[in-house]
């Protein structure tokens, strides 16, 4: 498999994100791409579920869990401690696929498209982001800024998203430049 490429969705909360990225994974997929998703939380988030056998090996000390069944699998690393891996350090974890959609990590150097609602009471990003390569709104922005593109035509999200994604390897050294 080649190498993956890589864009993120970076906006305000409320603004949509994870809506757009629901719509959206369907119609790459169906276009024939294997997507990722790599997804930041701001707080202390759980994917595991008490009393069970998983939980409860994290939570006698277990510094890493894996569970696997003939559906999926999961892995489980407890931080305990050591710093919020990078951006750069988990998109290097990513299995082969075609597309890397990061959701979140608006402050990071890579190539993002912004979705912009006007609704949510904050300004824009794009202005003050020069990494923000396309606009995906609901709203008329006034002034200069990147293309925009209609957050309801999910065709043409997908679009600008495959046309401005860069090559993992190239998203690694911009994350990677001091």
């Amino acid at each position: 498999m080649h190498s993956p490429r890589v864009l993120g969705l970076a906006g305000w909360s409320g603004a949509g994100k994870t809506t757009l990225l629901t719509r959206l994974i369907p119609l790459l997929v169906e276009r024939g791409l294997r997507v990722a998703t790599l997804k930041h939380a701001h707080h202390e988030f759980d994917v595991d579920t008490p009393g069970k056998d998983s939980y409860e090996h994290r939570r006698a000390g277990a510094s890493e869990v894996i569970v696997a069944s003939s559906r999926r699998w999961v892995q489980m690393h407890e931080l305990s401690g050591d710093e919020e891996p990078t951006l750069a350090c988990l998109l290097r974890r990513v299995s082969p696929c075609d597309l890397v959609l990061v959701e979140g990590y608006k402050r990071e150097r890579h190539p993002k498209l912004e979705v912009y609602r006007a609704v949510v009471g904050k300004p824009p990003l794009h202005p003050a982001d020069p990494r923000i390569v396309a606009v995906a709104t609901d709203s008329l922005l006034p002034g200069a800024h990147p293309p925009c593109v209609d957050m309801n035509d999910i065709p043409a999200v997908a679009e600008a998203i495959l046309a401005h994604a860069l090559p993992i390897e190239q998203v690694l050294e911009i994350l990677e430049a001091a």
